[in-house]
């Protein structure tokens, strides 16, 4: 069954704000290999620690970092 999924708006954020992948890894010491996982929205669990450490360094709120996608109905496919 398909639930949708989540999706992470971290280069969206980062491209806003003009904040590079690295200055963020660095200044939150996040593996650079990991925190790519997440732009990339190539994952299968999330971190809470994690999006706790986003969120305060970017000021921002879980739904403006993560947002749900509902599933397509078979209606709105074809």
């Amino acid at each position: 069954m398909d639930y949708g999924f989540l999706q992470f708006n971290i280069v969206q954020i980062l491209k806003e704000r003009g904040i590079s992948k690295n200055k963020i890894c660095k200044d939150l010491d996040i593996p650079r290999t990991n925190f790519n996982r997440y732009c990339r929205n190539d994952f299968q669990r999330i971190d809470a620690y994690l999006v706790c450490k986003l969120c305060d360094y970017l000021d921002i709120g879980v739904g403006d970092l993560i947002s749900y996608h509902k599933p397509q109905k078979e209606e709105e496919i074809k």
